[in-house]
């Protein structure tokens, strides 16, 4: 008889075994269905976009502004604003937040956030066009991106490092591991979850504010709700607009699916 038997309260290794294959798939939906929300959204907002411009009648700019050539070419824009921007916010504001946890830097850690919290809350139009004087192009469009978004990912990081149980650290200390070590394999991948909480946040937030960015020459989705605007083309303006609330609420979507993920490996 094992030691699990020995427990009436505890099911044994086969047992859970079966439970949890029970469960399959119509077990793991019941327990992410909230994740089944964002994409059904998604479909249907661009389903209802597209029955909707089919039952009108668009003249000859607007049809060559939604040629799926101009609209691929401009998504593939802001896609790569985003991933320019999101690799430096991580590159950045990740060894930031793990300096600025540590208790040697104590001091320093309320001046940096609430400079971080100045540059977040800076006007991301105001900040681009500034860049746009200096350069015109995707470098000073990822500068401003990255101003805007660094904030979240830089605080969740201290926030992330700060939360580890001290008597975790202690034991790994005790176990004969170097602050460093016990940095890498145990204060940074427990806080992880917390930090791909805050990398959610800056990729939103750089979706968005990517959109301006072709004030500035940088290109991307931002280029269609500016012909609408400067033309005057509102069923323009109204697909352009699903496009980039749909790519927003995917993107949040996809970084909430990893959250989900990181976290359960985690636990």
């Amino acid at each position: 008889m094992t030691a699990v038997d020995l427990q009436p309260g505890l099911p044994t290794p086969a047992q859970q075994k079966v439970k949890s294959s029970s469960g399959g798939v119509l077990g793991t939906i019941r327990a992410n269905y909230d994740l089944l929300v964002a994409p059904i959204i998604v479909v249907v907002g661009l389903l209802a976009t597209y029955f909707y411009v089919s039952t009108r009648s668009l003249d000859t700019i607007e049809q060559r502004a939604l040629e799926p050539e101009n609209v691929l070419s401009q998504l593939g824009q802001h896609l790569l604003l985003v991933l320019y921007s999101t690799v430096l916010v991580l590159l950045i504001a990740v060894p930031v937040g793990i300096g600025l946890s540590r208790k040697s830097a104590k001091r320093l850690q309320g001046p940096v956030l609430a400079l971080g919290g100045f540059g977040q809350a800076l006007p991301p139009f105001g900040v681009l066009l500034l860049l746009g004087f200096w350069e015109f192009g995707v470098r000073s469009a990822v500068i401003g991106l990255v101003l805007a978004a660094l904030l979240p990912v830089l605080r969740n990081t201290v926030v992330g490092l700060q939360q580890v149980d001290q008597s975790l650290i202690e034991a790994a200390r005790g176990m004969g591991m170097s602050s460093k070590q016990t940095l890498f394999r145990v204060e940074i991948p427990l806080a992880v979850p917390v930090i791909v909480a805050g990398l959610r946040v800056a990729l939103v937030l750089n979706v968005g504010t990517a959109t301006l960015a072709t004030y500035i020459g940088a290109g991307g989705l931002g280029e269609l709700v500016q012909q609408a605007l400067r033309l005057n083309r509102i069923n323009l303006l109204f697909v352009s607009g699903a496009i980039i609330a749909a790519l927003a609420l995917l993107v949040d979507w996809l970084a909430g699916v990893a959250e989900r993920v990181i976290v359960s490996r985690s636990g």
